[in-house]
């Protein structure tokens, strides 16, 4: 047995702890002919990551007593989107945070999952798809009007390392949406292809709350490569979550991962735990359909009022309990969609049938 097939042996036993599978089977390991080194590149991005893995495949090939470089990097790289779409011009994976209801929290959540992206060395972007309640320019402390260079295309706002663009940078603030269905679904098709994304690796849209009309034509128009669902423990959020996940199911959409947001109280005068909106039921959900928990959030006043004050959790107070979290669920959700097949339309020859 050569050097290099050893190291590849020994690399096979050695388990990702994001993608929860080896080195080799997941194909993020190349090691040259000479067998003296070995290259990891981790489809997700994990700037915090990087040391950690690679003391972990060091320590394995000297525990077999193998000698050679272990060099550790991230690429991340478009993955496949539903069958009848294209992975959109300079947006590699499309990420989409849904919720069956309002009022669980999901802004919050979109803004902070593409806050931990970023600060993870990933290029981010968010799109605020909830056309009647735009949060994200507030939230993302963004402001002014998007600009084109080309009359054609309008370049995102930039606001704490992301590119955002929303309908609220559009209109006024006071401003009601009174549309229907049809014009909504036009509109913010048309913010998400008429935006000048710049090569983001990772584009979060903010979808509407519901499962209608409006919500079934974006998850069947838009090229997803996964979406997160937001729910709280309360049964009726749950029953609500449950259609949204049916939903994503229908249009060929893998499900990320659910989100328990308000998960639990802590007391901060005593520490007390309370479960004010009940308990487990984003674990039994996980059970029932098969898909993972990515994380579960506190009922924390801060979250509130930092999202508020323009900068979530992530970006108000990065290393805290809440950014943890976060961090956990952004690294899931990314390990989730580099295990999804990989985007081949621009590897694959186009063919054009002429008539003689």
């Amino acid at each position: 047995m050569t050097q290099r097939e050893k190291i590849l042996e020994v690399l096979k036993e050695v388990v990702d702890p994001w993608m929860q599978a080896d080195y080799v089977s997941t194909r993020m390991v190349k090691v040259n002919e000479a067998g003296d080194e070995a290259l990891i590149e981790l489809g997700y991005p994990a700037g915090r990551e990087l040391n950690a893995v690679k003391e972990r495949v060091k320590k394995a090939l000297v525990s077999a007593a193998i000698d050679a470089k272990v060099e550790v990097t991230q690429k991340i790289v478009a993955h496949a989107v539903q069958r009848t779409l294209k992975v959109l011009p300079n947006v590699k994976n499309i990420i989409a945070v849904s919720s069956g209801k309002g009022g669980v929290g999901k802004s919050t959540v979109a803004a902070n999952l593409a806050l931990a992206l970023a600060r993870e060395g990933a290029k981010v972007g968010v799109l605020d798809a909830d056309i009647y309640g735009p949060s994200q320019p507030m939230m993302l402390g963004a402001m002014g009007r998007p600009m084109t260079n080309d009359g054609q295309k309008m370049n995102p706002i930039e606001s704490l390392g992301l590119e955002i663009n929303s309908i609220g940078f559009l209109v006024d603030p006071d401003e009601p949406m009174i549309w229907r269905g049809p014009l909504v679904a036009q509109a913010l098709t048309q913010l998400l292809t008429l935006t000048n994304w710049h090569d983001l690796d990772y584009l979060v849209i903010d979808m509407p709350p519901g499962t209608g009309d409006i919500q079934l034509t974006l998850s069947q128009t838009v090229p997803v490569t996964g979406a997160v669902v937001v729910t709280t423990p309360q049964d009726i959020a749950l029953l609500d979550a449950k259609k949204g996940l049916k939903m994503f199911e229908k249009v060929n959409v893998p499900i990320l991962g659910i989100v328990e947001n308000m998960s639990l109280f802590v007391c901060p005068n005593c520490g007390h735990v309370e479960h004010i909106f009940g308990e487990g039921g984003a674990r039994r959900m996980s059970e029932t359909y098969h898909v993972p928990v990515l994380g579960q959030l506190p009922l924390d006043a801060k979250i509130r009022e930092q999202a508020d004050g323009g900068k979530p959790s992530v970006a108000a107070d990065p290393d805290g309990m809440v950014a943890g979290i976060y961090r956990e669920i952004a690294l899931k959700a990314a390990a989730g969609i580099a295990k999804t097949a990989k985007d081949m339309s621009l590897k694959m020859p186009s063919i054009k049938v002429e008539n003689d």
